[in-house]
């Protein structure tokens, strides 16, 4: 059951969010993280009609019909999982048409990473060969997602990938000194301060 799943999202995320996710136990979560990531800049999910998200959950027509059901077997142990399991905290709004329920949104926020000791370390020249400052996770994602988009890397960029796609490879190259020297003056311009 779970292989579909997991060459689905090897698509979709980066090793640090199948991180994310490799505690949570229903498919639901899982499904439900993947539409959250999606909207990870603007932080909410507008109103998704109930059949369209339905359909993204993965759930038949003839499961869960009562919105009971639904909100008590898979919404709610969706939320209590990813907000206990990953790096973010969701809440979600129900809209309705008269009584009937008719669609939800979701807003959701970064949890904060736990703070580390800052050591204190004597400002280094970037053009010494060990030079390297290493970043966290959100970090990368967030500088490289930047970096994408600047016209003085497109040299980068392969064929057809999307700003996305490119956003993940320059996130990898942050990991390796000698492209993260060479990247740095691009970080300090976008507001990096290492």
């Amino acid at each position: 059951d779970v292989v579909p799943l997991i060459t689905r999202l090897e698509q979709h995320f980066t090793s640090y969010q199948l991180k994310q996710v490799s505690q949570l136990t229903s498919k639901y979560a899982i499904r439900l993280y993947e539409i959250l990531i999606a909207w990870r800049e603007v932080g909410k999910v507008p109103k998704i009609d109930l059949s369209e998200f339905r359909e993204k959950l993965g759930i038949a027509a003839d499961e869960y019909k009562a919105m009971n059901h639904f909100k008590s077997r898979v919404l709610e142990p969706s939320i209590k999982q990813i907000n206990e399991h990953t790096d973010i905290t969701v809440s979600y709004e129900q809209h309705k048409t008269g009584r009937t329920i008719t669609g939800f949104s979701f807003r959701f926020k970064q949890k904060q990473a736990p703070k580390l000791a800052k050591q204190i370390e004597p400002k280094r020249d970037p053009n010494t060969p060990d030079f390297f400052i290493p970043l966290t996770d959100a970090q990368r994602h967030l500088f490289a997602n930047k970096m994408a988009k600047l016209p003085e890397l497109s040299e980068y960029s392969q064929g057809t990938e999307s700003y996305e796609e490119f956003a993940i490879r320059i996130a990898d190259m942050l990991l390796e000194p000698p492209k993260f020297r060479m990247f740095y003056p691009l970080l300090e311009q976008l507001g990096f301060r290492g």
